[in-house]
Formats: structure tokens, sequence, C-alpha cells
């Protein structure tokens, strides 16, 4: 079976639309709702937007069985005020989400995205993920390392006791947070080199931190293979040598997940050798910015099984753990979704 960790929900325009309403009035005409049918949420997974095809014609052509669906975090807009627009607008998304794994139980899990907002305490964000846990049945969450959205001011490292609210609820709930950054205040800094830079940030922070001798049970996947961390493990490895009994960086780093959405066999390959068959979870964004057809192979560049299948040193079992083995255990995912 094919589990895609990652990817990101087709919604109808309506969507788009409320969040533009509010952004407008700045939530003066209240909080509103979307009003669409089943049918225009059938259409939206159908409907060719930005993309040559479909969210559903891809995942049929790419071979994947299930896929779990959050929020476009770009979208998100946790550094807008006043802060009630970011819980208005999570919400929303959170519900079409819910609505599609309805429509499409074999199809859709739902990863919840959690209403952060710049500034404000993490426990604010708290009741929409049990919300979407322990009602909507919801497997993980999106979890934005800067909601201040490379803005005026920083958020504190994931080390930071900030954040252990928010590690406390996951653990007793037993379910994963997965980290994505979210949209870029930034000219300099595109959303999309925003995400690698936050991931990168996430990790250093994470792996020299006290958080999972605290949190031991934990569970945290990382997006786009890690950032820049696979690539830059020497530099981060080094200093950890110098520290007398302390572990190394690349040893720390086992405490987490890491997505396979990187659009390279070179890339894939040194993600899977730094970090691990045991620690890599199949993901492909699909659709989204990899879904761009290479002419080198005709096939689009977020075919990341197509990628995977070529990496000849991988034994049947380890491609068994990367494609399902790992999700089912991360996301512990019910026994109804089977092959």
């Amino acid at each position: 079976m094919i589990i895609d960790c990652h990817a990101h929900v087709s919604a109808p325009t309506e969507l788009w639309a409320y969040k533009a309403s509010l952004l407008a009035s700045r939530g003066s005409h209240g909080r509103g709702r979307i009003n669409v049918s089943d049918d225009e949420i059938r259409a939206a997974a159908n409907r060719a937007e930005t993309w040559p095809k479909g969210h559903l014609d891809y995942i049929r052509d790419h071979g994947t069985d299930l896929q779990l669906v959050s929020p476009r975090p770009f979208q998100l807009m946790q550094s807008e005020k006043p802060a009630k627009l970011v819980h208005w607008f999570t919400e929303e998304c959170n519900n079409i989400i819910y609505r599609q794994t309805q429509l499409f139980p074999q199809t859709f899990a739902g990863v919840a995205g959690l209403p952060q907002t710049a500034g404000d305490p993490i426990e604010q964000a708290l009741p929409e993920l049990e919300r979407c846990i322990n009602e909507l049945g919801f497997a993980g969450c999106l979890l934005n390392p800067d909601p201040f959205e490379n803005g005026i001011a920083e958020a504190p490292p994931l080390g930071d006791r900030y954040w252990y609210p928010l590690y406390e609820k996951l653990c007793e709930l037993d379910v994963p947070a997965h980290i994505h950054g979210t949209g870029s205040r930034s000219e300099r800094v595109p959303y999309s080199l925003h995400f690698i830079n936050e991931e990168t940030i996430a990790v250093f922070g994470l792996v020299n931190s006290d958080v999972f001798k605290d949190f031991p049970n934990l569970k945290i996947v990382v997006s786009h293979g890690g950032g820049a961390v696979p690539y830059q493990i020497g530099r981060f490895d080094a200093p950890t040598l110098r520290r007398p009994n302390g572990q190394r960086f690349s040893e720390r780093l086992r405490n987490l997940y890491f997505d396979t959405v990187l659009y390279t066999e070179e890339a894939l390959s040194l993600l899977i050798k730094t970090v691990g068959v045991d620690r890599c979870l199949f993901g492909t964004e699909c659709p989204g910015v990899g879904s761009a057809v290479n002419p080198a192979t005709g096939r689009s560049m977020d075919d990341v099984r197509s990628l995977i299948d070529n990496l000849d040193w991988l034994s049947a079992d380890d491609r068994r753990k990367i494609f399902e083995d790992n999700a089912r255990h991360v996301f512990r995912l019910p026994a109804k979704v089977a092959a």
C-alpha cells in the first residue's frame, strides 16, 4: 500500500473567497460560513487548477492509495490581525478537509491546521487540535515554527518551553505534528524558500534541546526532507564531537521523522542514508509545487514513488517501511485503512 503523508486540500473556490472577505472586512461582518455542497467538494478534488490535472487524477497516476491532507500552508495567514481571522479561517479549512475525508474515506485522511496566531500563547491553538482529533478523527496536525511568517519578530525555537503545552497535548492525544512553514512576508524570501529555511531551523532547535528527554513519546515529522539538514549534516555533527560524553547531532536526529517530499533521486538517496529507512515517510505534496513535467523523464517531478523505486540499493522491506509501515506507526492509522 502507498500512503502519502504530505498533501494539501484541493478546496472549492468558496474557501478562498471566504478568506478574501475576512481580510477585506477584518472580521467586522462577523464570522460567516462557507456554503458549499458535497458535489462542489467532489468537483474541487477532480478539477485541474494551476496544475495540468486534477488532484484525484494525480493520485491515480502515481499509484497512491491514501493521502493525508492538510490546509494549504501558504494560505493560513497566521501573522494576520485580529487573531480571530486566523481561528475562523483555519477552522473552515479543517471543516472542508473533514467533509472531503467523508466523501472519499478510502482516499483521504485529515491532518489539522492549527490556528497559531503570532505573538499569542500556543495554548490558544489547542482547542482546535482537540476538536480535529477527538471529533473529526484527524490523524495529526501541522506545526508552523514561525507564525510571524518571516515578519517583524521571531518566534522562539522549537526547543523553547513556549511550545511545551502543545507537545504535552500531542503526547496526550498520541498524534504527531508535521512541521511545515506557512507564508512569508518577505519579498526577498518567497514562501517556498521560507519553508526550507524554517524546517532547517526547526530541526536544529529540536535536536539541540531537551524536548525529547522531556517528551520521549513525542512524534515529529519534518517536511521536505528536513530542509538543508541532510546536506549540511557534517557541519552540525562536528561541534557535537567536541562535547565530552555528548551524543552526536546525527544520532539525536533519529528522534525525528522526515517526509520524502524531494524531487530528485540524489536528494532522496542522501536523506534516506542520512536519517535511516525507519525515519522516512513517503510524501509528495502532490499536486503542488512539484507538479510540473520533467522533460528528461516525461513524468511530473512529484512522482516520488518512481524516484524511490529507482534506488536499487533499497530492499523490499525498506520500501514497505517508507511507503506504508512508518506512516501507519507515526499517524496511528486505523485497521480499516488497509490494502
